[in-house]
């Protein structure tokens, strides 16, 4: 009995054992699988603690949640549809109520509607600020710097030549890895321009030794003023946190607007009104691969000449620059634009992992080969995780350039000589444009918009009669056309479809 017991007591161990076990690997296996959101978790320690709000308007605030222990990872929030509530309920940085804050937010309630309409300029890009913001699990207040900074204009400069809804100064921005010559001014740039700013404030998060609003402070003002203000208060033994810290107004306000319009997002019921807008990209990011003129690209996407130029504000001329960047904001979705026989052949393009993709199936919705998906993102197993960004496709059948020459007249190219025209009248029809009629004639766009005293991107009205100098047709060789055959090919000309 005592032995049959033994062995009892031995198999039963061993069961519970391996049970052990097979919770242990599951709770391994959990704790390893991707998470889409990783949000960042402050460190509490060092900010003070959150007081009652007494104003008129007062609200309970929420209880502070202490940051988990290093390695472990933060439960991510549910994703709301609507992108202006997952950034409220993604923020996280305290919110401290104190003369200054108080003063924001009387400004803000002055103007409910200030989100609505800043919100407009906006829409294209927010959700990819939201997305790089995660990506590098930054505070979510960071996606509404922009509107603090510039209110999202693109090219509005300050007095002291800080550029673009970050408000970088030429410095700074160069340090940070933008591009700016006469082409092209990454700063403008609204994408271009996001990393760098993020680049920075990490950079600045890390010298304050994670004091975000110390960072955030050396953002507005400048590294050193902060740092001294710093040094000036342990001196005197005076509290070193960003409130104790003696700066320019400008800085002094800078941060409290940020909490304050961070504090109504979270709490609509104040007043400030908050915009609807959906959770997923409406721009599409596409690498052209070569210098490109907007005409061309306007022509090839079907995307208008000035839409292409107000979503991509950071290129100055109607060519991107010989040295780069040739990457275009499109206002189309990802999925769209992707399933476009055109682009797919075209242009570079990528794509967004999401939760059920694998290689194979999106080899095969993007018409290529594992194998090409593989090699194309350097990727040695078929292993890929929900967040990460996949290129598609290289250039295929891209036509050799994609400029316009607007310096020289393709008749004049070879030769010197001036070269015989002939004026004649074209009627506008439904659906023309100068692009389309100099590519029916074969002469420059922009000469046809010299000829009329049009610009480039002029939208033709039907009816309107423009006048094009068609250039005398070469003649044949040891031959002499007569002047009525050389109106006969004219009229024969202007009779193509």
């Amino acid at each position: 009995m005592a032995r049959v017991s033994l062995r009892y007591l031995l198999w039963l161990s061993l069961v519970i054992g391996l049970q052990g076990c097979q919770l242990t690997q599951q709770k391994t296996d959990e704790r390893e699988r991707p998470a889409v959101f990783n949000h960042y978790e402050p460190d509490l320690a060092t900010q003070q603690a959150t007081s009652d709000y007494v104003a008129s308007t007062a609200v309970e605030l929420p209880a502070t949640v202490a940051p988990l222990p290093a390695g472990d990872t933060p439960l991510p929030t549910p994703r709301s549809n609507d992108l202006w509530q997952h950034i409220a309920n993604n923020l996280t940085l305290v919110f401290q109520t104190n003369k200054h804050t108080s003063a924001r937010i009387k400004w803000y309630l002055k103007q409910p509607h200030y989100l609505i309409k800043v919100n407009k300029r906006a829409a294209p890009y927010l959700y990819h600020i939201v997305t790089r913001i995660e990506r590098q699990k930054l505070p979510m207040e960071l996606a509404l710097l922009p509107f603090v900074e510039s209110d999202f204009r693109p090219t509005v400069s300050s007095s002291k030549n800080a550029v673009g809804v970050w408000q970088l100064v030429g410095a700074t921005a160069y340090h940070f890895g933008v591009q700016s010559d006469q082409w092209y001014d990454g700063r403008q740039d609204i994408l271009a321009s996001t990393d760098a700013a993020l680049a920075y404030l990490s950079y600045l998060h890390k010298r304050f030794d994670g004091d975000w609003l110390h960072a955030l402070a050396a953002y507005n003002s400048g590294e050193g003023r902060v740092k001294k203000a710093i040094e000036k208060n342990k001196k005197i033994g005076k509290k070193t946190d960003y409130w104790s810290l003696s700066l320019p107004k400008e800085t002094a306000d800078y941060i409290p607007k940020l909490l304050a319009l961070s504090y109504l997002l979270k709490h609509p019921e104040q007043g400030l009104k908050r915009p609807k807008l959906v959770n997923k990209a409406l721009t599409t990011e596409f690498d052209v691969g070569q210098q490109f003129d907007f005409s061309v690209i306007a022509n090839l996407s079907g995307v208008g000449h000035n839409q292409l130029h107000k979503l991509n504000p950071g290129y100055l001329k109607n060519q991107s620059s010989p040295n780069g960047p040739h990457t275009l904001l499109l206002p189309l979705d990802q999925r769209t634009l992707l399933q476009s026989k055109l682009f797919r052949n075209n242009f570079a393009g990528e794509y967004i992992v999401q939760k059920g993709d694998t290689l194979y199936s999106l080899s095969r919705r993007f018409n290529m080969s594992v194998k090409d998906l593989k090699a194309l993102n350097s990727k040695t197993s078929n292993l890929i995780k929900v967040g990460e960004q996949l290129r598609l496709s290289q250039p295929q059948t891209m036509p050799e350039s994609l400029l316009v020459d607007y310096n020289i007249s393709p008749y004049l190219e070879q030769h010197e000589e001036t070269i015989a025209t002939i004026a004649v009248d074209y009627l506008v029809k439904p659906g023309d444009s100068i692009w389309s009629i100099s590519q029916l004639y074969d002469v420059p766009h922009k000469d046809i918009a010299t000829w009329n005293k049009l610009s480039a991107t002029s939208i033709l009205r039907p009816g309107t009669i423009l006048t094009l100098h068609l250039p005398q047709a070469k003649p044949a060789e040891r031959q002499t056309p007569t002047s009525e055959a050389m109106l006969s090919r004219i009229e024969g000309s202007l009779k193509k479809p």
